[in-house]
């Protein structure tokens, strides 16, 4: 398990976005808004899923593969120097081209002074209408891990990832005191509005349980606006370990969330709910069956 560091109480900047069709756009402007973040206090910034352009899987076209670029690279690069400028702990996330046809949906991790810690790739991977992303995204190879940055141990897991309380688990258990999701989910047309915000209450509603039974910070960043066929419902969000709704953002407008992450809680509530400590890991191998047949 990895080193949990002493009690603080990081800042963290959650930057929720609209994207324009021009990738160089959405760089500009994401890295105003770390600048942004940092000028109001945040020591931890993060970045929504595919910040630098817009939601492309929404169609298999092989031509949106030349969105994808190399890690490192020159996107790296930019983000790099503006976490050193600002002296912040910065979650990325990026179209990655590892290889001629093997690409990947990547998070990159940079401390303050700009060294990359550590980067995730997304595991679990969606083939829905309008998110056709194993079409693009081979699934991730680096496991769950635990990334130690200057500003606390951070678990980062991608989207799709955050239904699944086994990657939750697993990046808790090698110390992560925050959990972010960098999101890119919205609402399909024509749905009513009654099942829209059944999907929005689930969403939510999934990932405070990972912040109750893991006892950790969850910090979910989603996109906002209507790109294609799709309208993203933003409302980013921070819980803490009790599962309760610290803040969150608007469900339209582009917004630099900012919440205070007071690390000491998650002692405090692991002490009354020691859901780690009652664990029956010996009973539990038949989970990594697909299924247990009767």
């Amino acid at each position: 398990m990895a080193k949990q560091k002493a009690s603080s109480k990081p800042v963290v900047g959650l930057v929720q976005m609209s994207c324009a069709p021009d990738p160089a756009k959405n760089l500009k402007k994401a890295i105003s808004r770390i600048g942004e973040a940092a000028r109001r206090g945040a020591t931890i910034v993060c970045l929504q899923e595919l910040f630098k352009s817009q939601y492309f899987c929404q169609t298999e076209d092989t031509g949106l593969f030349a969105l994808a670029e190399p890690i490192p690279g020159e996107t790296t690069k930019a983000l790099a120097k503006v976490a050193r400028q600002h002296k912040v702990v910065l979650v990325s996330s990026l179209f990655e081209r590892r290889a001629a046809g093997v690409y990947h949906n990547t998070a990159v991790i940079f401390d303050q002074d700009g060294s990359v810690v550590g980067k995730y790739r997304k595991m679990h991977i969606p083939d829905d209408p309008l998110y056709y992303e194993k079409f693009y995204f081979t699934p991730g190879d680096l496991g769950f891990k635990v990334h130690q940055t200057s500003r606390g141990n951070c678990g980062v897991l991608v989207c799709w990832d955050q239904w699944f309380p086994e990657a939750a688990r697993l990046t808790a258990l090698q110390g992560a005191q925050l959990l972010f999701y960098p999101t890119a989910i919205g609402w399909l047309p024509g749905e009513k509005t009654e099942m829209n915000l059944a999907q929005h209450s689930a969403w939510e509603t999934a990932q405070r349980a990972h912040a109750i039974a893991n006892g950790v910070f969850v910090v979910a960043v989603n996109r906002v606006g209507i790109e294609g066929q799709l309208q993203f419902w933003g409302q980013s969000f921070v819980a803490d370990p009790f599962g309760r709704i610290l803040a969150k953002a608007s469900a339209e407008a582009e917004e630099t969330l900012l919440v205070e992450c007071d690390l000491s809680l998650i002692e405090q509530t692991r002490q009354n709910w020691p859901f780690l400590r009652d664990r029956r890991i010996d009973a539990y191998a038949p989970l990594t069956q697909r299924l247990i047949e009767p």
